[in-house]
């Protein structure tokens, strides 16, 4: 019988230095460390950890808002337990003190990572990122500024990549509806959604099915090897601050 490695458990590191210390360095419980894509955060899809102790709390509480909600942060050397409430309703997924020790943050960020796993807030279709939380997609660091429901289309196209979704089944998916409406909303949500992926450089990754209804067409046609990294609102905050990021290999 042939054991199956576990995938590896990925985590970012945000501070002034470079590379974590040893006292908080997963790498040493053999989760692997990430410096996101040309050292930006925009497209990583995992906890990112943050020594926050030369951060006051208006600077805290700013790196929070840039990435908000900020399921994917744990700060750390936040010593007021008032403000570690704070940052979490602000929705980081922890506020720990300096003295957190390795394994316990190896827990947290488990959990943390778990987490993701039973919410898929985010999916990657060829060179976008569908965002379930802000109900949008986008291309590196840049928005497309979907409508609900063509955010909707594309998710629920996205559940079977290369499969014919009909257009009952997206009414009664994305529209919520059991019976036929006497108008043409799927269609025109569509064609408002295809001019948007058009602009993203997608055009074509909405097909229209022969037997009637629609599929995202294969997705790596539309990915680029050459497409540079973009920073997102983290990134630009972190940039404020001066901090160093942990260079991509």
């Amino acid at each position: 019988m042939v054991t199956r490695k576990p995938s590896p458990q990925f985590f970012g590191w945000i501070a002034p230095q470079a590379q974590p210390p040893a006292r908080w360095n997963l790498a040493a419980l053999d989760w692997e460390l990430c410096g996101g894509k040309g050292g930006c955060r925009a497209e990583c899809r995992h906890v990112l950890i943050c020594d926050t102790s030369a951060l006051g709390p208006a600077e805290r509480l700013a790196l929070a808002e840039s990435d908000r909600p900020a399921w994917r942060l744990i700060l750390l050397g936040v010593e007021d337990p008032k403000e570690r409430a704070e940052l979490i309703n602000r929705g980081c997924a922890e506020a720990l003190p300096a003295a957190t020790g390795l394994h316990e943050l190896q827990a947290r960020a488990r959990r943390v990572a778990d987490m993701f796993g039973m919410l898929p807030r985010w999916r990657d279709t060829g060179p976008l990122t569908l965002d379930l939380f802000h109900r949008d997609a986008r291309l590196g660091a840049r928005w497309l500024s979907l409508h609900p429901r063509e955010f909707g289309v594309l998710w629920r196209l996205a559940d079977t990549p290369g499969e014919r979704v009909t257009r009952k089944q997206l009414l009664e998916d994305v529209w919520r509806l059991s019976h036929e409406p006497e108008t043409n909303s799927v269609e025109v949500h569509i064609s408002r959604l295809r001019s948007k992926l058009a602009l993203a450089g997608c055009e074509g990754l909405v097909e229209t099915v022969p037997q009637g209804g629609y599929r995202l067409a294969d997705a790596g046609r539309f990915l680029r090897a050459d497409r540079p990294a973009e920073g997102d609102a983290l990134d630009r905050y972190l940039r404020e601050l001066g901090w160093a990021g942990v260079e991509a290999e």
